[in-house]
């Protein structure tokens, strides 16, 4: 039996509801010939229906069908198969497709239908009488007499006609088309067409049937295109390609692209143009040409619209995700525009509206085409409206911010305090570039000059993570004053902000460009101020920090710290300053502890702090300093001040590397490598954490991953600032545990030179000068001054690690030839530490070792004692006595020896002589007045390396300045060494000098 399709009717004036179409896979109650035309890709359902509206038309059961939906969905395409179908099943066919441009054109589609039916015959054939209404008037058939013609040729023959587009029919014919609807009941007639949801519908333009068929049935059919389902999609892609498209880009695709076909044939022409494949690596190449077929539908769209529903769109194009039907009527109000669910209802056939519980199109391209054909002030003055009422109605930071970029200066604070709040939330959630959008909006408007300082240092802040450079340049910005003002003085307001900037600019290691900013704003500061301080502070470790360091920039050390904590932060600097050049490590230690007291924490800066904080690192106080740090790394996570936070990072980093803590180091040093990567560091500070990481892979023992570190590629400014001096010493570091002393010697001497241009001779900032030592000879003039200039600065110093890094061997570094041997035979009791204060105690000279005072000591005196009474100013190594094996207390000449740091017979040259230190003649290198003290037990006394090396160089001949500069002492030092000569050789001067020196040469190798 055939399926009998009853008749959907309704009242004039209402509409029908639509027909629901079978779900895909079920069976088909009316299939297709074998071998027929396959269904449109996704339209099975809709196939199988027309499918059967067809054979029941050859049955002679007439339909009125309509096919509606946004653009793109396929209407023309589903018409176009239904013709097909038609054809091939001996139904005759008449199609016209109506168009904008011939909405005016009376009986435009009456003419397509007719010339379909009759070719070649015009619209005012002789088959159709004409009614001349009025006279002079042009021919027009009459209705009526229209639809007579389509029903004779459907008596001889069933008839489909296919109008597609009928939104756009001229008048005439869509009252013709009309009064056919309203006949065919019991004919074997079809109308198929299909309308564009975007485009309004006015109720006297729908076509329907008859209420009164008198029994007589007539199909009535309401297709609504959905979007193709994913599957469908899939179809469409793998048709495309011969591989499969992967799952996870076929279902984005069907998001993207809201299963629209005339979208979908847009993505696969692009993709095929430019030979991308459909898989998870172009998915960004999707959503790219997916927002660009949108922009172009909704382009074509837009003419279709009446100006009434294109000021909802803009409305809506403006408001964005948060938009509400208040804001629309307050944007889009005008005495035509209809009410706004009666717009949003028209709008929805559009296909530019994306699903959702707020309206909102379909992405912002979209937006942007809507809002495209409006002038800049009349789009700047919609977005203000809406910012305006979106303050009002207190949405949302984010719903005001994002109606504020598309607006011009609002001249309200509301607007700057609410960019400011939204781009701060947008920096912790670390979306930099929306943030740096946010501020420099903000920027736009009129705002007092602290505030502006303030905006340019959080756009700086912002745009820092991906472009440090510009992040200067607004710090630079924030730096100097406006042109419209006049005089020194600056707010107190300003001058806080200007000191952040300064903050930044001087953490981040940039110190060359903003030198005269910052002297201009320590002057606009109030003397005797904590911001004055600060910058002042400031200042001088920019002073320092620079290339090429200028004579007198710093102000001389001060005899106390400050009592006032407001003055705290030059206290910090004083000492930094002390301890880098290692004079006083008690002032050094009082200094940074002022600073870093809690009542001066809110007046220093967390930049000038960490300077303080490494300060006490240098004095040994590690613990007390990571305590600061850690404080300092706190504060500046909460204002997001990156550079301060990776400039604590690498002081705690060398806090915990001195300390001898490498997995707390290599920590402390992968969070500033996490907070500060090596782009954000400007220039003069990138190669200090490059040298702290190798210096962490010596110690754990992989020197070919420290060599890999220091091969990295730096900025060609990198070489002029203190952190060079630190990649220096790790390169020399790396170098002599590869054995390239020559190379290595090179670079810590350079390290050293840089260091001492400024000023910094303390050890226990870079124990330059042991580690040259070691690529040298033992017995090297160099090795010799640069062992006991370390060790004499360290023990100046005082500082425990300095000691223990001066005196002991490196780790990872290369032991001399030789050094292992004579190490054996030092002492390591009470002699060892008492040798270290004579050290510490005596004047500087070059020659003077702890070894050279251990050998005088043991030749003058004979065995000394394990346990003898504490000297003066040393620690008690235990109970005292003598072990088992020693007899005897020691003579009062073996304490003499290490207690003044001078052989057992050598006056003080502060107690005798002149001013200057000994004898007359001794300072001219003449014999000495008294005659020679004898050796003791009647045998020459072994001289020291330091004196066999100038006595040979005196018994060839060398005056005591020449002796001087070829071992790099000064004159008196050579004096010294000459008169202990002489005196354990038993000799008066330099012509017995030769033939003594070839006396002891005999004895010692007999």
């Amino acid at each position: 039996m055939p399926r009998t399709v009853q008749p959907r009717t309704a009242l004039p004036g209402t509409a029908l509801s639509p027909t629901k179409a079978a779900p895909p896979g079920a069976p088909d109650p009316h299939p297709g010939p074998a071998g027929g035309r396959a269904a449109p890709v996704g339209r099975d359902a809709e196939d199988r229906l027309l499918r059967g509206l067809l054979a029941d038309l050859r049955r002679g059961r007439p339909a009125l069908v309509e096919v509606s939906g946004p653009p793109g969905i396929g209407r023309s395409t589903l018409l176009d198969h239904a013709a097909a179908l038609a054809a091939e099943a001996g139904i005759r066919v008449a199609a016209a497709a109506a168009s904008p441009e011939e909405t005016c054109l009376p009986h435009g589609i009456a003419a397509q239908l007719l010339g379909g039916l009759h070719p070649g015959t015009a619209p005012a054939g002789p088959d159709l009488p004409q009614d001349r209404a009025h006279p002079g008037a042009a021919a027009t058939p009459r209705p009526d007499r229209l639809c007579a013609a389509f029903l004779t040729a459907a008596r001889s023959r069933p008839l489909l006609l296919v109008v597609d587009d009928a939104q756009w029919a001229d008048t005439p014919s869509l009252r013709g088309l009309q009064a056919l609807a309203r006949r065919l009941a019991g004919l074997p007639l079809m109308l198929l067409t299909s309308r564009n949801t975007a485009v309004p519908q006015d109720p006297y333009e729908r076509i329907e049937p008859c209420p009164l068929a008198e029994g007589r049935s007539v199909a009535r059919h309401l297709l609504e295109l959905p979007p193709l389902p994913a599957e469908a999609v899939g179809r469409v892609l793998a048709d495309t390609w011969p591989e499969s498209a992967d799952a996870a880009f076929r279902q984005e695709a069907a998001r993207c692209l809201d299963g629209n076909p005339a979208l979908l044939r847009s993505v696969t022409a692009r993709f095929l143009r430019h030979g991308w494949t459909p898989d998870t690596g172009h998915l960004a190449h999707l959503a790219e040409s997916a927002a660009e077929a949108v922009r172009e539908r909704t382009v074509r769209t837009l003419p279709l619209l009446p100006p009434e529903l294109l000021g909802v769109l803009r409305a809506i194009a403006v408001a964005g995700p948060d938009c509400t039907p208040g804001l629309i009527e307050a944007l889009a109000a005008g005495p035509r525009t209809p009410g706004t669910a009666r717009a949003l209802t028209l709008l929805s056939g559009t296909g530019l509206l994306a699903d959702g519980p707020r309206p909102a199109l379909r992405g912002e391209a979209a937006a942007r085409a809507v809002l495209a054909d409006l002038g800049t002030g009349r789009r700047e003055e919609l977005h203000a409206r809406a910012a305006a009422w979106a303050h009002r109605a207190a949405l949302p930071d984010r719903a005001v911010a994002r109606m504020l970029l598309g607006a011009g200066p609002v001249g309200a604070p509301w607007a700057v305090a609410a960019l400011r709040r939204r781009a701060a939330e947008e920096r912790a959630a670390g979306r930099h570039p929306r943030a740096a959008r946010l501020l420099e909006r903000a920027l736009r408007e009129p705002v007092p000059e602290a505030l502006r300082v303030r905006l340019l240092t959080e756009l700086a802040t912002a745009v820092l993570p991906t472009a440090p450079e510009a992040a200067s340049r607004h710090l630079y910005r924030a730096l100097d004053p406006p042109a419209d003002t006049a005089g020194p003085a600056a707010d107190p307001g300003t001058v806080r902000a200007r000191l952040l900037a300064t903050e930044l600019l001087v953490a981040r290691g940039d110190f060359l460009t903003p030198a005269a900013r910052i002297a201009r704003a320590v002057t606009e500061a109030e003397p005797g101020t904590a911001e004055h301080s600060a910058l002042r502070a400031l200042h001088w470790m920019a002073a320092h920090g620079r290339p090429d360091p200028e004579e007198g920039c710093e102000p001389p050390l001060p005899d106390a710290w400050p009592a006032r904590p407001e003055q705290a932060a030059e206290a910090a600097v004083a000492a930094w300053r002390t301890a880098r050049r290692g004079l006083d490590i008690t002032r050094a230690r009082g200094l940074a502890r002022a600073a870093l007291a809690p009542e001066a924490r809110a007046h220093v800066p967390p930049a000038v702090r960490t300077a303080a904080a490494y300060a006490l690192v240098l004095c040994g106080d590690t613990e007390e300093a990571r305590g600061a740090l850690d404080g300092i790394l706190v504060c500046a996570a909460r204002r997001d001040a990156r550079p301060v936070a990776g400039a604590a990072l690498l002081v705690t980093c060398l806090a915990e590397l001195w300390g001898g803590r490498d997995a707390a180091a290599s920590e402390a040093l992968d969070r500033c490598e996490e907070v500060m990567p090596a782009p954000l560091w400007h220039p003069l500070m990138a190669p200090g954490p490059l040298a702290l990481r190798a210096l962490l892979d010596l110690r754990r023992g992989d020197a070919d991953a420290a060599a890999r570190i220091l091969d990295t590629r730096l900025p060609p400014a990198a070489e002029g600032g203190l952190a060079w001096a630190h990649l220096l010493y790790a390169r020399g570091r790396v170098r002599l545990a590869a054995g390239e002393r020559d190379t290595a010697l090179a670079d810590l001497l350079e390290c050293g030179r840089r260091l001492l241009a400024r000023r910094a001779a303390n050890p226990a900032l870079l124990p330059w000068r042991s580690v040259a030592a070691r690529t040298l000879d033992p017995e090297d003039p160099l090795a010799v001054r640069l062992l006991a200039e370390e060790r004499r600065r360290a023990l100046l110093w005082g500082a425990p690690h300095a000691l223990a890094t001066a005196l002991a061997p490196l780790p990872g570094g290369a032991t001399p030839p030789g050094a292992a041997e004579r190490a054996r035979g030092r002492a390591t009791g009470w002699q060892y530490r008492q040798a270290l204060v004579a050290l510490g105690t005596a004047p500087f000279s070059g020659h003077l070792t702890v070894d050279s005072l251990l050998d005088d000591a043991r030749t003058a005196t004979g065995p000394v004692p394990d346990r003898p009474a504490p000297a003066r100013g040393t620690v008690d190594p235990g109970p005292p006595g003598p072990p088992p094996d020693r007899a005897g207390p020691a003579p009062d000449t073996g304490r003499e020896v290490l207690r003044n740091g001078r052989p057992a017979g050598e006056r003080d040259p502060r107690r005798h002589g002149s001013a200057r230190g000994g004898p007359r003649g001794a300072r001219r290198g003449t014999e000495p007045a008294g005659p020679p003290a004898p050796a003791a037990g009647g045998a020459p006394a072994p001289l020291t390396d330091a004196e066999t090396r100038v006595a040979a160089l005196a018994a060839d001949g060398l005056p005591n300045r020449a002796i001087a500069r070829e071992l790099a002492v000064t004159p008196r030092t050579v004096e010294q060494h000459l008169t202990k000569a002489y005196r354990k050789l038993g000799i008066r001067g330099r012509p017995q000098l030769a033939a003594a020196l070839g006396r002891t040469t005999t004895e010692e190798t007999t």
